[in-house]
């Protein structure tokens, strides 16, 4: 574990075994994964970009179409 300090530009440096954990090396990118008050550093592959992307594979509806379902559901819940 180690600490590191917050820059006015408000820049940290990773402290060399969370970089060592994470195997992350100069000019890759991050994701911070944020779950209530707590904040998670993932190192950015090809493969979360792509398992993202393909989340709507093989659906038979649209993103916009699902939307409108679930939202066609709500009118008839405060119709009631």
């Amino acid at each position: 574990m180690g600490i590191s300090k917050i820059t006015r530009n408000f820049q940290v440096t990773l402290p060399r075994d969370v970089r060592e954990l994470k195997n992350l090396r100069v000019g890759e990118k991050v994701l911070f994964v944020i779950e209530g008050s707590r904040v998670d550093l993932v190192k950015i592959d090809k493969n979360i970009i792509k398992d993202a992307a393909g989340l709507w594979a093989g659906q038979k509806e649209t993103g916009i179409a699902y939307e409108a379902r679930l939202r066609k559901g709500w009118v008839k819940r405060q119709a009631a």
